[in-house]
């Protein structure tokens, strides 16, 4: 099984999926006139800004939940294996993704917002809706959109969730010998209390935990950095020698370096990946830009903040392996068992306290709560795009039906992650991501000219002084079509006025 699995994803991910990413993120840069860096200011505003409803979450909680669904394994374990399988200077091409992917994340994010809908008392979007409703309600269209529905549901309901139950089991085993079943019975009966209760329960979950556990996390790589402050230009050095070919010891293999840097960068940030604007759609908000600068601005969080932090953590203590082989292949050092668990950031944390285990249960309670919430996110994405497949196919007379088969088949899958091989996973996940980008940013490439009519739309009135708060989207006005949702609310607020 583990070689079709790996056959399949090398496909998937072949360097044509690295230079789209790459390629998508600097067009959107562009386009916007690199808003990630101009309007970095106008991003933090809006993450307090607006108010949720009776059918929509705050701001902040859709920031958290595509959190949720960013701060996972990939931001502990992903970064080491980035490390371990392309060298130093993975770390600067995950940033090099994550920078250019706050482009793409505010494209499909204020995509998500134009072409949402309300369904049971709560609004749903995401790649689906606006593939079908952005190309004009075709049947191509339609299709495209059941199709990108199908591969999600698959992928993230099935395929990646056990890549973080894995890595949970991994972490907590490492720390406190806990047997791997026992540690998915728990995970199984947590996740279940929540997932039953809704995007509600989820936004507030995910507000609780994520600004906790990553306030913690970056504490205390602040701390090792701190002990360590005199590697810092050394390691800096390290890392942009190798992120170009130029240090020694990893000069044969630049092309994995950015691959791997791509790959580790896109699973954890997710720009371009599809899932962020299933949580942006769920937002109240009065203009869809804002929530595309509030999702523009996680990817930072994400990949600037979290994954460097381990980063940095695991070049500075010296926590990692890599051997150059012939031909500029590698040869992984690891941990027996662990080669793609989170083993070399326990060790980079356990330095504060050599022979202690702090790292090791330190970082397997971060990891728990980071993958835990990951989870969640999964789970709700999936169950946003059931109900899509539900309606277009059903009518949405089976969707419940679906929805109840979605959250017992997650379930089993997290505990399959916890009691299988870790590189087994991580494929499966790395196929996920890879199907779900590659149907996503074709789409939002094709859809740019209405997100950057979105973009210049609200650009114009924040720079004409208009309030925030009074700042609207008419997309009569500018021409967007199918945008029923805020065609409907606007004539409800001009009706409501007069």
């Amino acid at each position: 099984m583990e070689l079709i699995v790996t056959a399949v994803n090398n496909v998937i991910w072949s360097n044509y999926l690295v230079y789209l990413c790459l390629g998508a993120g600097v067009y959107f840069s562009f386009r916007t006139r690199f808003s990630q860096v101009r309007h970095l200011k106008e991003m933090v505003t809006l993450l307090f800004k607006g108010e949720k409803s009776a059918e929509g979450i705050s701001s902040f909680q859709a920031l958290c939940t595509a959190l949720a669904g960013r701060i996972g394994t990939g931001n502990i374990a992903g970064v080491a294996t980035a490390i371990a399988m392309g060298g130093p200077g993975a770390l600067f091409w995950m940033w090099v993704i994550a920078f250019l992917g706050a482009g793409s994340a505010f494209a499909e994010s204020a995509l998500g917002q134009i072409y949402k809908e309300e369904h049971d008392g709560q609004y749903r979007g995401g790649p689906a809706y606006y593939i079908e409703k952005g190309f004009g309600n075709t049947t191509f269209s339609k299709w495209y959109g059941i199709l990108f529905a199908i591969v999600t549901v698959i992928a993230v309901g099935i395929l990646l969730p056990g890549v973080q139950s894995n890595s949970i089991a991994t972490a907590v085993k490492n720390a406190f010998n806990i047997n791997t079943w026992i540690v998915a019975g728990v995970l199984v009966v947590l996740l279940a209390l929540i997932i039953f209760g809704g995007i509600k329960r989820i936004g507030s979950a995910a507000e609780l935990i994520v600004p906790f556990m990553g306030g913690i996390y970056i504490l205390m790589s602040v701390v090792i950095i701190a002990v360590n402050i005199g590697q810092v230009p050394d390691i800096l050095a390290l890392i942009f020698k190798s992120a170009f070919g130029q240090e020694a010891a990893f000069g044969g293999i630049i092309g994995s370096t950015i691959a791997w840097g791509v790959k580790r960068g896109v699973y954890s940030n997710e720009a371009g990946q599809g899932t962020g604007p299933q949580a942006a759609s769920a937002a109240e908000v009065s203009h869809p830009a804002k929530q595309g600068l509030v999702q523009a601005f996680s990817v930072y969080v994400d990949t600037l903040l979290v994954c460097s932090a381990t980063g940095f953590m695991i070049l500075m203590t010296g926590s990692y392996n890599v051997m150059a082989a012939d031909g500029g292949s590698f040869i992984v050092e690891n941990l027996p068992g662990v080669e793609y668990g989170p083993a070399y950031t326990q060790i980079a944390v356990d330095s504060l306290l050599p022979g202690s285990g702090f790292g090791a249960s330190f970082v397997a309670i971060a990891l728990f709560f980071f993958a835990f919430t990951t989870l969640m996110a999964y789970y709700y994405i999936a169950e946003v795009n059931v109900t899509y497949i539900a309606k277009k196919i059903t009518g949405g007379s089976s969707s419940k039906i679906a929805i109840t088969l979605l959250r017992f088949a997650l379930l089993f899958m997290v505990v399959f992650g916890c009691v299988k091989t870790a590189n087994l996973a991580w494929t499966m996940g790395d196929i996920g991501v890879g199907a779900m980008a590659w149907l996503n940013i074709i789409a939002i490439l094709g859809l740019s000219n209405i997100a950057m009519k979105c973009f210049n739309d609200y650009d114009s009135q924040l720079k004409a002084g208009v309030p925030r708060e009074n700042i609207h989207f008419d997309p009569i006005k500018l021409g967007i079509k199918n945008a029923d949702f805020w065609v409907e609310r606007n004539r409800k607020l001009t009706k409501k006025a007069e």
